[in-house]
């Protein structure tokens, strides 16, 4: 375990500078000496203190890969309606497949009556369940089969491609965040490994000045797993990340770069040492503008094993403290977080 840890394992120093997002070359950490790992380390865990949000440059996933998923995506919510809702799914409140426009208010997640979200969405689930299954509704709902449209014929290759290298980029999160604890390299990684992670593309049609009081593209939340990473859209902006002193900071726009956040199950890994921080989409002109563009993401929300029992990190306790959270299942913990937004 890492001395500074210990010696001060309730204060975090402040990010240099909070007023932007602060960059992390992730090849230089997987690669890098140990000084230079240990460099970094130390600077993400300051981040995951302050914020919580971080850009990852020199990501390894190839552009070839991030390209085909973002076209395929862009291809299916330029088409009808009535054709993708023929990937809409059957089952109520299925994760997986496609939700109109105002299919959910992300504000409800806090509690907040807020009006639906201006964002359709595509999403899928991981791609093989654990061969032990477990007869609870709630894991059918995480491991169920993947709804794919029919057009365009290459989004089902594009985004498995996609999952699957996201999967790759994750782990290595999973390392940079385990070793800026001080922890073994593998402490997160080992309870992904038949995880419940899910791949979602938001689309946030172009705007009009014809929508409700208070209405947002995606209204404050802060994100339920382990972390995110979202691939943004390189030319309309519109994210806003909420500081400790409650300003919102607009995340720049980025190009070939992931940001990437902490989610719930994080913060409360670490007994709240590291925050998962309240985020939004607004509208990205001035309101004097008479409509703004339209906008994509594709999110990646890794989150534990269904079975997973998450107890807080013993190294992020003080000594003579007890956790502030007791142990929770993952699959219990998210379904319940899920079940808070519809």
């Amino acid at each position: 375990m890492r001395r500074g840890l210990l010696l001060n394992i309730a204060m975090c120093v402040k990010m240099e500078n909070n007023e932007t997002l602060p960059v992390v070359d992730l090849e230089e950490f997987i690669n890098g000496s140990k000084d230079k790992r240990h460099e970094i380390a130390s600077r993400v865990d300051r981040i995951c203190c302050d914020i919580g949000f971080l850009i990852i440059k020199n990501h390894g996933i190839p552009k070839k890969i991030k390209q085909g998923a973002w076209q395929s995506a862009k291809k299916f919510f330029e088409q009808p309606l009535g054709e993708k809702m023929k990937a809409f799914p059957v089952m109520e409140d299925c994760p997986r497949g496609y939700v109109p426009v105002e299919g959910e208010a992300l504000g409800k997640t806090l509690g907040i009556e807020t009006p639906p979200d201006l964002k359709e969405t595509f999403s899928m689930g991981p791609l093989n369940a654990p061969a032990v299954t477990i007869k609870e509704d709630s894991f059918n709902f995480f491991y169920g089969n993947n709804i794919w449209p029919k057009m365009p014929k290459e989004l089902k290759e594009g985004w498995i491609a996609y999952y699957r290298s996201i999967e790759v980029l994750g782990a290595n999160v999973m390392e940079l965040l385990a070793v800026s604890l001080g922890l073994e390299e593998n402490y997160f990684v080992k309870y992904h490994t038949h995880h419940i992670s899910a791949l979602r593309c938001q689309s946030y049609p172009e705007l009009h000045k014809d929508y409700l009081p208070g209405q947002l593209r995606a209204g404050e939340h802060s994100d339920y797993g382990t972390v995110t990473i979202l691939n943004p859209d390189p030319v309309v902006g519109g994210l806003e990340v909420k500081s400790k002193s409650g300003r919102w900071i607009k995340a720049p726009l980025i190009h070939d770069a992931f940001i990437i956040n902490l989610g719930d199950m994080m913060a409360r890994w670490t007994n709240d040492r590291w925050v998962s921080t309240l985020h939004r989409v607004v509208d990205p002109l001035d309101c004097g503008k008479p409509s703004a563009p339209a906008r994509q993401s594709i999110a990646y929300f890794m989150n534990p094993n269904y079975d997973a029992d998450i107890s807080v990190i013993s190294a992020c306790v003080n000594v003579g403290d007890e956790p502030k959270y007791k142990p929770v299942r993952a699959g219990n913990y998210l379904m319940d977080k899920f079940s808070s937004s519809l």
